[in-house]
């Protein structure tokens, strides 16, 4: 098991709450190095920034690894044993948000809706710089949102239940902000919600953040590879 939570409570609750806290701060202020060099972001080149942002992923990845150096440790061991497991158990779960999402966003197509802000936003950026989006969203993206909105909430909610609905509408309230809220905003929740919720379940079940992890690599893989293909060949 990832974490054993009737151990430590409070150091547990304070890594999650640190984590947290230090994804939002630095994700809310990483353009600040440039404003107090009195640097308009906008002036610079796009592959600075994409550098930049890829620094600062990993230097948030670097942070996590490093408070939760131990639980890590456990977990990657958990998973070499485990994993066909927890693959064969947990791939249905995984199957559910799809169809829950791909169902969410074909009632979205039907009454006129289009896609979200978010998604326009990647696949713009993925037609754009095609390898930077790969990267970023099947690798780190995963790491860092599992160990956020899973590991880290899950410090916070002890009860189950409230885990899984925290974790997976944080999850998707954080992708649709922006987004007006009107009569499909529902829908649009609903289908970003679905993967965050099913990922909270694998990780209320094996306490081991390599498990949604994992099939959020998988997920993200398969989305932009389908969107690799129709770049290349459309």
């Amino acid at each position: 098991m990832l974490i054993d939570q009737n151990k430590n409570k409070s150091k547990y609750l304070f890594k999650g709450l640190g984590i947290i806290f230090m994804y939002f701060f630095i994700s809310l202020f990483k353009s600040l190095p440039f404003e107090l060099m009195r640097i308009n972001i906008d002036d610079i080149s796009s592959y600075i920034t994409i550098a930049y942002n890829i620094i600062i992923e990993l230097i948030m990845i670097f942070i996590i690894c490093w408070v939760y150096n131990n639980e890590i440790k456990t977990a990657i061991k958990d998973i070499k044993e485990n994993h066909m497991t927890y693959f064969k158990k947990y791939f249905t779960v995984y199957l559910l948000g799809v169809i829950i999402m791909m169902l969410s966003n074909i009632i979205i197509s039907k009454y006129g809706g289009g896609l979200s802000e978010n998604e326009s936003a990647i696949r713009s950026e993925f037609q754009t710089y095609p390898i930077y989006t790969f990267i970023s969203a099947v690798f780190l993206a995963p790491i860092l949102e599992e160990s956020i909105f899973r590991m880290g909430i899950k410090s916070i909610f002890k009860n189950k239940i409230l885990y899984i609905l925290a974790s997976g509408l944080i999850f998707g309230g954080l992708h649709l902000i922006g987004m007006p809220i009107d009569k499909l905003f529902p829908l649009y929740l609903l289908s970003y919600c679905s993967e965050g919720f099913a990922f909270a379940y694998m990780m209320s079940k094996t306490n081991n953040v390599l498990v949604p992890m994992g099939f959020h690599f998988m997920h993200n893989g398969i989305i932009l590879s389908l969107q690799t293909f129709l770049l290349i060949f459309t």
